[in-house]
């Protein structure tokens, strides 16, 4: 279809283009492990100092230890790196100008560059995930079945696009603010914390954790690495499928509505 193929084209030269930072990305990678080294130990010293057969929650050592492990997997499949700052910076610098006047979509374009981004991540993270896993396979904790893994598959899908198009819609800011970066500080934090990067939601109050299904945030990480640990399953699971995608569709919807009102200032703006 020559509808798709210029998309094709856009997604094949955002690859090319990322490959000249594959040693940015495998920087950026192994710098990301000593958080993530930091966190395992202390959750060790926790459980340790519990005793044998401790749980936090509902969560076994290895079962916590799984978590993060997933956590930077799915983290690797769909993080938003810069292309919020990219977006603001080509409204800032007036670059969309050219969007304009090509038969191409803003909105599309960006999103074949962050899966192009992400493959190229994937690509070069790839061995040193692997050997981190390994490296802890006695802690790690396997999938109950391959439907598990097709659900878990779907859900890091709608986690990516959900990523992607908060993104967008932040960096729409940039259409009303100079400077966006206070927002997108603000969204990070939020999500650091309420996606559950920082630790599982279900260790926290249950009227704190079902507060945060009413937002967005769960839906980000938390929950497809649920679904990946068997703690989301029948009901709950194809209920938890439903609301993911709604917020997908809704914060579509709000990324193309900034950015229809965003480009009626920037036109009134630029003559």
């Amino acid at each position: 279809m020559p509808g798709l193929t210029k998309y094709w084209h856009v997604l094949n030269i955002g690859v090319q283009n990322s490959l000249t930072y594959r040693f940015n990305f495998l920087t950026r990678t192994l710098f990301g492990f000593i958080p993530l080294t930091a966190m395992l130990w202390l959750w060790r010293t926790i459980y340790e100092g519990k005793g044998a057969d401790a749980t936090v929650g509902t969560y076994t050592l290895a079962q916590m230890i799984s978590y993060y492990l997933v956590v930077t997997v799915v983290d690797a499949f769909t993080a938003v790196s810069e292309d919020d700052w990219q977006i603001a910076a080509d409204i800032k610098d007036g670059r969309i100008s050219q969007f304009l006047l090509k038969p191409i979509d803003y909105l599309w374009f960006r999103l074949c560059l962050y899966f192009s981004g992400r493959l190229t991540y994937l690509a070069v993270a790839f061995v040193p995930v692997t050997l981190l896993i390994l490296y802890l396979r006695h802690y790690f904790v396997l999938p109950p079945d391959g439907m598990t893994v097709a659900f878990f598959a779907l859900s890091v899908l709608l986690t990516a696009l959900l990523q992607f198009f908060l993104s967008y819609m932040m960096a729409m800011l940039a259409f009303w603010v100079l400077e966006v970066s206070t927002f997108i500080f603000i969204l990070y934090a939020f999500e650091y914390i309420a996606s559950g990067h920082m630790f599982p939601l279900d260790i926290l109050p249950p009227v704190v954790e079902g507060a945060l299904y009413f937002t967005p945030f769960p839906y980000q990480l938390y929950f497809p690495v649920g679904i990946y640990m068997g703690k989301v399953t029948g009901m709950e699971l194809i209920t938890g499928l439903v609301m993911q995608a709604g917020w997908v569709v809704l914060a579509y919807l709000l990324a193309r509505f900034a950015w229809h009102r965003g480009i009626k200032r920037y036109a009134a703006a630029g003559g």
